[in-house]
């Protein structure tokens, strides 16, 4: 399989590179590789990326778009909240009483 036959692959279902390696089983550097032609999948890859164009583009598992809740833990001024939360028993009770409005994310 060439380094063409991976891209074209990938146009085929509709994925990224990342897509495409979580469904392989494989690091996304690895796909990345393959596609320049640094490496080349070995049959196991070969056969499963067959088996895949098989199913078409619904056999690659689609993350959700956009930042789920707990992307924000990167986020250096959500822990200085979190931190003052946690010190101030009067603000926690206040954030608790904000928070009863709002939905469990």
């Amino acid at each position: 399989m060439t380094p063409d036959d991976i891209k074209q692959a990938r146009v085929a279902l509709k994925c990224t590179a990342k897509e495409l390696a979580a469904a392989l089983g494989v690091e996304p550097a690895t796909v990345a590789a393959w596609e320049r032609g640094e490496m080349f999948p070995t049959k196991q890859y070969v056969v499963k990326l067959q088996e895949l164009l098989a199913q078409g583009p619904a056999a690659i598992p689609k993350k959700a778009k956009g930042d789920g809740p707990f992307e924000a833990l990167r986020d250096p001024d959500v822990w200085t909240l979190i931190r003052k939360i946690l010190a101030h028993p009067k603000l926690r009770a206040e954030v608790a009483r904000l928070a009863a409005r709002y939905d469990e994310p």
